[in-house]
């Protein structure tokens, strides 16, 4: 056995190859546009096997730094803490806080779902909990970070990537293909009176396009002053959570994972400058990135993945996305439906909750883009679902998920 070693700028071509293949792969399969398959997750899949088809039939194993993996995960989650605006909780209103509850609720469902049954299959908990609200509220960028934490020392869970990964997949393609028929099944049900029912055209307030971030009628310029000042908020926070971190662990029993203390120090940071007056954060240069962090981040985590570990896993993990899947039907029908209202909006609400409830905030929003296209457009489920599923949805899971895991069933 042959081993050939990447250092740390042939690792980073490779992780820019692995996006650019999934970009490529992506323009040309229908399949994968419709759903909003993540390019890194593509492109790293594709890698993985061509890695494996390497070291099994070739006897030579890549070996990649992993030098930037950590930095760039954190930066992604410091960039979710620094998009935390709590001025926003004005724009949803009472709504914003009730769907929040909806979806909290959730989170608690699934793991427990994931959990128990683990639990009765036999394998380990931790891959429930990867079923859980990790990946399936969490979605990639959730998964990969835990899945970080789960290979190292207390839990020792070597598979936990591939879990993660395959188990965030999964939830990503299964919101976007229930999320429309979930809220066409409400309306007619229940016979919803819609903005464009019986023919009626809308009027011309019906007509105006989103408002707030989903479509700002003037895009501020991303200049390289600004972009450096996005920088150092990223890097500040960088430094503190890292810091906290290592203080904590130190020197207390109770701890937390690196890049949740990274999140929340994104959070009072943004918060204490809005609310001095000091600096307005540019949310959509942090969103780049912060999303450019992820996709290189994902781009490593894949195609380092040991595919072969999955096979033993296949069958458990299967039953526990697809009892999930369930779950997250019924909940929005019984419940995100019937608490935000009853009516078109609720059956809205309702798609996009199905969308992040099971993948990611894209999904949610192309979920509602799908149903307000055939029966009319809902201001307020396209001013709620992002706010929820953007951050504030990241910052409640990291609480439960931490809360979680201090059970008997993982000590």
């Amino acid at each position: 056995m042959h081993t050939l070693n990447f250092n740390i700028y042939a690792t980073l071509v490779c992780m820019v190859a692995v996006l650019l293949l999934g970009r490529l792969i992506i323009k040309r399969v229908k399949f994968l546009r419709d759903y909003d398959i993540p390019e890194p997750v593509v492109g790293g899949v594709v890698a993985a096997i061509f890695i494996l088809a390497i070291y099994k039939f070739s006897s030579i194993e890549l070996k990649f730094d992993s030098s930037l993996k950590d930095p760039l995960m954190l930066a992604f989650f410091t960039s979710i803490g620094l998009s935390a605006d709590f001025a926003s909780l004005k724009k949803g209103g009472k709504m914003l806080g009730v769907f929040l509850i909806v979806v909290v609720g959730l989170l608690f469902l699934q793991n427990i779902i994931g959990i128990g049954i683990a639990e009765a299959m036999g394998v380990n908990p931790l891959m429930g909990m990867l079923g859980g609200s990790i990946t399936m509220s969490g979605g990639h960028g959730t998964g990969s970070a835990w899945a970080v934490v789960f290979k190292d020392l207390p839990y020792n869970f070597s598979p936990a990537m591939e879990v993660a990964m395959a188990s965030a997949t999964f939830g990503l393609v299964s919101g976007g293909i229930i999320g429309g028929p979930v809220a066409r099944y409400l309306i007619k049900k229940y016979n919803l009176k819609t903005p464009l029912k019986s023919g009626n055209k809308p009027n011309e307030s019906e007509e105006v396009a989103p408002v707030g971030f989903e479509s700002p009628k003037k895009e501020r310029l991303i200049t390289t002053s600004s972009f450096v000042e996005s920088l150092a908020l990223i890097a500040v926070a960088l430094l503190i959570g890292t810091s906290v971190s290592d203080f904590v662990k130190n020197h207390m029993s109770y701890t937390l994972p690196t890049f949740v203390w990274c999140l929340f120090v994104g959070v009072i940071l943004r918060n204490f400058l809005s609310a001095f007056n000091i600096h307005k954060v540019f949310d959509r240069e942090v969103a780049v990135l912060g999303n450019v962090s992820l996709s290189l981040f994902l781009a490593f985590a894949l195609m380092t993945i040991n595919l072969w570990e999955l096979v033993a896993l296949a069958l458990p993990m299967f039953v526990i996305l697809v009892c999930q899947v369930v779950v997250m039907i019924l909940y929005a029908v019984f419940i995100t439906f019937r608490f935000c209202g009853k009516d078109y909006d609720a059956a809205v609400f309702a798609a996009g909750h199905c969308g992040f409830g099971l993948g990611a905030t894209p999904t949610a929003m192309v979920n509602m883009q799908t149903i307000t296209n055939h029966y009319g457009y809902s201001h307020t489920a396209f001013i709620v679902v992002p706010l929820v599923g953007a951050f504030f949805i990241d910052i409640v899971n990291s609480l439960v998920i931490t809360g979680f895991l201090y059970l008997p069933v993982f000590h």
